[in-house]
C-alpha cells in the first residue's frame, strides 16, 4: 500500500502537458506510452473504476516508478515514443522486430562505384537503397542491374595515380563481358558514371531513364547497321520492360505512396506494406505482431507505420490504409480510397496481410492438431507400458519435502492430456503426524485430496504416481482403500535411483525403455511435484525464518512480520532500508527500533 500511495503521490505532480512516460519495475523500463495530457493518461491507469483487461491490470501491478519527458507537440510525443521503444524494447510494448537486420543495395562511394549488398549501413558517403524484405528479392533487383550494366566488383583503389602506375590487370570478370576494365582505364569516368545514375533511378523506382538510354543505343546501333549490338540493347531493355511488368500493379500515374493495411484476432495482428513509386512496387514487408494489451488495430497499425516508414526510409506524402487512422505527423495525409487504381493498390495490401493470416492461423491449427495426436500417442504407449485399463488422461503425482523434519510439506501436480495443468496443483502443510514420517505423511495427504474430491464430487484421475519407492507407495495404497478407491485408481510408485516403476504387492518393479515417450512423461510429472514441493518447503522454512526472528524483536508483533515478510523475503532486504524507507513501511516508532536491531544505536543515531 505503502508503494501504491507513493506513486499517487508521484502522478499527482506529473504535468498536464503532451509527450511520454516511462513505467519501471525493479529491474528496469516495461512500458513507454504517449499522451496529449501526461497526468491525465497516466491517472487512468490507476482509476479504479477503469474497466483495465487482465493484460493492462498485470502490466499496472508490476509498475514500481514512474518517469516521464515533456515535448512540443503530440508529433513530438509520438517520434519519441517509437524511438524509445526500439532502444528499450519494454516487455509490455509491441516490438516490430528481434533483431534480425535487413539486406540493402549499396552504391559504394568511391572512384568507379561499386554496386554490391549489404546488411549493414555505415555513414561513409555511400549510398543504400532498401531495406529489401528478404535477401532473394534484394538479389533479383541486384542481378538485374549487373545484367544490364558491366561494373567492376573487384576492392581495388582506382585512384588516377594507380591506374597511371599500371598497378592493376584486368581479371576474368573483363574478359567474360561483365566489367569494362576501369582498372586499365579502358571505359572513362563519365561513361561509367550515366551507368551509376541510371541505376540509381532503377533502384529508386523510376526505369524511364534507363529504358530511354537503351533505346536510343539500340537505334543508334541499327542507324549504323550494328546488329547484334542493337539486339544487345534490346534485351536489356526486353529485361526492363519484363521487371517492370512484374512489379506494375496500378497506374504508372501513382508514386511515392505508402500503403498499410491491418487485419487481427484476439492475439496477432498481421499488417502489410507496400511501397510504390511510378506505378511500381518497389518495396514490401509483411509482419505478424503479438498483442501484449490488446491493444486495438488503430493502435497496432500507427505504430508500424512509424517504425516501417523509418526503417524503409520512405518520404511520402500520402499514406493509404484500410482503416480510420489519425497520425500527428505534420504533411502527412492518410485516405481510405473506396474506388479507382488506390483502391485497387489497398485490396492487393489488404489480400497480402489476409493470406499472412490465415498461412499462420492455418499453421497454429495444424500444430494443435499434431500436438493433440502426439499427446494421445504418448498416452497410448503409457497406458501399454503400465499395462492400464484406460487412457490415462489426468494423471496426478504426490511429492514430500521436508528438512531435517522441519516444516513438512507434501505437493500434488495434475497432468490433463499429458501437459500440466497448473490451476489443479496443489500444496500441503502437513497436520497429523510429527516428525520426519514419510510415510504417514503420504497418508494424510493422499487421502485429504481424494476425499475432498469426492465430497465435492469432482473427476477422479485414471492415474496417480507416488515419488518414492514400496514404503510410500504402499500407505498411498491403503489411503485409497479405507476411501473406497482402491481399484477405481490405478497407481504406481516410481523410484529416483533406477527410475524403477512400482505396482502394490509386486515385488519385483518394471523397468521402462529409457528413451520411451511414455517414461519421459513419467519423469516429467515426478521432476515437477518435486519441485514444486521443494519451492513450497523453502518458502515456508525462510518464511519461518524471518517472522521467528522479527517477531523476537521486542515491540514487533506478528501482524508487522507477517506484512514485512510478504512484501521483502528476507531480513537482508530489510537490513539494506534506510530509516525513512521503514518509517514508511511500518512507522517511525516501529522504524526506530527495527534500525536500532539491524544497525545498532549508532546506525539509528547517524
Amino acid at each position: 500500500m505503502a508503494a501504491n500511495e507513493k506513486l499517487r503521490e508521484k502522478i499527482s505532480h506529473l504535468p498536464h502537458k503532451p509527450g511520454i512516460y516511462k513505467f519501471f519495475d525493479d529491474e528496469g523500463i516495461i512500458y513507454v506510452g504517449k499522451a496529449i495530457d501526461i497526468r491525465k493518461r497516466v491517472s487512468s491507469y490507476f482509476n479504479r473504476s477503469a474497466q483495465h483487461n487482465k493484460k493492462t491490470l498485470k502490466l499496472i501491478s508490476k509498475i514500481k516508478d514512474i518517469e516521464f519527458t515533456i515535448v512540443d507537440t503530440e508529433a513530438d510525443a509520438f517520434l519519441l515514443e517509437n524511438n524509445l521503444i526500439k532502444q528499450y524494447q519494454p516487455k509490455y510494448n509491441i516490438l516490430l522486430k528481434d533483431g534480425k537486420t535487413y539486406p540493402y543495395i549499396c552504391i559504394v562511394n568511391e572512384r568507379f562505384p561499386r554496386v554490391i549488398s549489404t546488411r549493414n549501413k555505415i555513414n561513409d558517403g555511400s549510398r543504400y537503397f532498401g531495406p529489401y524484405p528478404s535477401g532473394t528479392t534484394m538479389h533479383i533487383v541486384l542481378d538485374l542491374i549487373r545484367t544490364l550494366y558491366p561494373l567492376r566488383t573487384c576492392t581495388y583503389n582506382l585512384s588516377p595515380e594507380n591506374i597511371a602506375a599500371g598497378k592493376f590487370k584486368v581479371c576474368l570478370e573483363y574478359h567474360i563481358g561483365n566489367c569494362k576494365g576501369p582498372c586499365e582505364d579502358l571505359i572513362d569516368e563519365t561513361t561509367y558514371n550515366q551507368y551509376i545514375s541510371q541505376i540509381r533511378n532503377i533502384l529508386s523506382g523510376n526505369l524511364s531513364i534507363a529504358k530511354t538510354y537503351f533505346k536510343e543505343r539500340m537505334a543508334e546501333a541499327a542507324a549504323d547497321y550494328q546488329y547484334e549490338q542493337a539486339h544487345r540493347y534490346k534485351q536489356k531493355l526486353d529485361l526492363l520492360e519484363d521487371y517492370q511488368a512484374k512489379s506494375t500493379v496500378v497506374s504508372n500515374t501513382l508514386s511515392n505512396i505508402d500503403v498499410f493495411t491491418i487485419t487481427s484476432n484476439e492475439k496477432c495482428a498481421f499488417v502489410n506494406y507496400l511501397k510504390v513509386m511510378n506505378g511500381s512496387i518497389i518495396q514490401t514487408q509483411s509482419l505478424e505482431l503479438h498483442k501484449k494489451l490488446d491493444e486495438s488495430d488503430e493502435e497496432l497499425l500507427a505504430t508500424v507505420i512509424v517504425q516501417l516508414r523509418h526503417e524503409f526510409e520512405s518520404t511520402s506524402r500520402e499514406i493509404i490504409t484500410n482503416i480510420e487512422l489519425t497520425l500527428p505527423l505534420d504533411n502527412i495525409t492518410i485516405t481510405q480510397p473506396q474506388i479507382g487504381d488506390k483502391r485497387k493498390l489497398l485490396n492487393l495490401s489488404l489480400k497480402n496481410a489476409m493470406y499472412l493470416r490465415k498461412e499462420r492461423e492455418g499453421r497454429q491449427e495444424q500444430n494443435k492438431s499434431l500436438g493433440e495426436q502426439r499427446e494421445i500417442r504418448v498416452l497410448e504407449t503409457l497406458k501399454k507400458d503400465l499395462r492400464l485399463t484406460e487412457l490415462p488422461r489426468q494423471i496426478e503425482c504426490f511429492d514430500n519435502s521436508n528438512f531435517q523434519g522441519d516444516n513438512p510439506v507434501a505437493s500434488m501436480v495434475c497432468f490433463k492430456n499429458g501437459k500440466p495443468s497448473k490451476k489443479d496443483y496443489r500444496h500441503f502443510h502437513i497436520k497429523s503426524v510429527v516428525g520426519p514420517n514419510d510415510f504417514e505423511s503420504m497418508y494424510e495427504v493422499v487421502t485429504r485430496r481424494y476425499k475432498r474430491l469426492l465430497d465435492e464430487n469432482q473427476p477422479l484421475p485414471q492415474l496417480i504416481i507416488i515419488d518414492g519407492g514400496k514404503g510410500q507407495l504402499s500407505f498411498a495404497v491403503k489411503a485409497l482403500k479405507d476411501l473406497d478407491l482402491w481399484g477405481k485408481i490405478a497407481i504406481v510408485g516410481i523410484a529416483k535411483r533406477l527410475e524403477e516403476i512400482f505396482y502394490p504387492g509386486d515385488k519385483l518393479p518394471l523397468y521402462i525403455d529409457k528413451k520411451s515417450e511414455s517414461l519421459k512423461l513419467i519423469q516429467r510429472l515426478r521432476n515437477e511435484a518435486h519441485r514444486f514441493a521443494i519451492t513450497f518447503h523453502r518458502s515456508r522454512r525462510d518464511a519461518g525464518t524471518l517472522k521467528t526472528e522479527l517477531t523476537d524483536v521486542k515491540g514487533i508483533g506478528p501482524t508487522t512480520a507477517d506484512a514485512l515478510l510478504q512484501k521483502y523475503r528476507s531480513v537482508k532486504k530489510l537490513k539494506e532500508l534506510t530509516l525513512a524507507e521503514l518509517t514508511e513501511e511500518v512507522g517511525q516508532r516501529k522504524a526506530h527500533i527495527l534500525f536500532d536491531y539491524f544497525h545498532g544505536a549508532s546506525g539509528a543515531a547517524s
